[in-house]
């Protein structure tokens, strides 16, 4: 046998051997974890109720949870899940959600039933304040008509919002537009004309989210924006300075929320699993980050730059600008200043302006 046959056997014994050790490491962190919970650790998740899906999901989830898996070196922290369903028929190229299911993107429902009994215990509860994301595992507006039902079961109460956050556009937010709500906060993912052209085939056209955002901020909603996830593509200042008027000319969202793409292996790999386009991984950088692949720190600094001076020059107050999974250093060399470690876009903290 060849020594480079014995090296190679070699390296893959030792990969075997990695990758063993780090499937036990996790699943000691995750018993750990489950362990705290059952102690009275002071979690939402002790509120949470976890129900048996209906069999066509084939789920057991925990319908409210609170999303914690941010690295520490990312200014981001814990906000709230609302998992009322799973999936999403738009199949953006980039899309985080290809790596949840294993690259099953079919949109898949929760019963409402076992919707509203998770939320008749948690928002009875839960004392603080809170925002319940429902754009973190789908597409919030994917399936308006089970939508409607969550919106009207937060008009309940006072205490608490909802978040909507999608990539569709008008015909969506009918059951929006057909009675006014306190509860409830829009937002959408808008990229630029180009970017959505290439990567974002099956959403609206950012045309006609603009539009829908327009018909609800109109409508008295708290609406909010996503300039997320950014590329440097080709002359990329003129067309992210487009978007932007574009939006601005439209409304004038309670928040921005910017971004640069991210590249979790998970997503990359069964993004290449699905065929689809894959240039929008060529603007990473070499290195890993806590949150997997990300473009260079300059290139990411440069944008954000551009964008916050653009939303300056227009009177945007800076204090309104969030920034998605960055890290703590780019938000202080922007001059913002976020509260470290909680979540500035969907957290409590994000239900008023700072």
């Amino acid at each position: 046998m060849s020594r480079t046959l014995i090296d190679t056997d070699s390296r893959e014994l030792e990969d075997t051997k990695y990758q063993i050790a780090a499937r036990k490491a996790w699943r000691t962190i995750r018993s750990n974890k489950s362990k705290a919970r059952a102690q009275g650790s002071l979690q939402l998740d002790e509120f949470a109720v976890r129900s048996n899906a209906p069999e066509s999901t084939r789920f057991n989830v925990r319908l409210v949870s609170t999303f914690e898996k941010t690295p520490r070196d990312i200014c981001c922290g814990k906000f709230i899940e609302l998992r009322w369903g799973f999936g999403c028929p738009l199949d953006c190229n980039y899309c985080y959600l290809r790596g949840t299911r294993k690259g099953d993107m079919r949109p898949r429902f929760i019963d409402f039933k076992y919707i509203s009994k998770a939320l008749d215990e948690t928002l009875s509860t839960l004392k603080t304040p809170s925002i319940f994301n429902t754009g973190e595992l789908s597409d919030s507006l994917m399936n308006p008509a089970l939508m409607e039902k969550i919106v009207d079961k937060f008009e309940e109460q006072s205490r608490h919002k909802v978040f909507l956050l999608s990539k569709f556009g008008p015909k969506n937010v009918e059951f929006l537009l057909r009675k006014p709500r306190k509860q409830v906060i829009c937002a959408w993912s808008i990229n630029a004309i180009e970017a959505a052209r290439r990567w974002e085939k099956a959403a609206a056209h950012p045309e006609r989210r603009i539009e829908a955002a327009k018909l609800v901020y109109r409508a008295g909603y708290d609406c909010r924006i996503r300039i997320d996830p950014m590329f440097p593509i080709d002359d990329w200042k003129t067309h992210y300075e487009d978007i932007l008027y574009r939006i601005f000319d439209a409304l004038e969202p309670r928040r921005v929320i910017l971004g640069t793409p991210r590249g979790l292996w998970k997503t990359i790999e069964y993004a290449k699993r699905a065929g689809v386009d894959m240039s929008w991984a060529d603007y990473f950088a070499p290195q890993e980050t806590g949150w997997g692949k990300k473009m260079s720190e300059a290139i990411r600094l440069e944008m954000y730059q551009y964008m916050m001076d653009k939303l300056q020059g227009i009177g945007y107050p800076t204090n309104r600008v969030t920034l998605c999974k960055e890290t703590v250093s780019i938000w202080e060399r922007l001059g913002l200043k976020p509260k470290k470690f909680n979540c500035n876009c969907y957290g409590a903290d994000a239900l008023i302006d700072k």
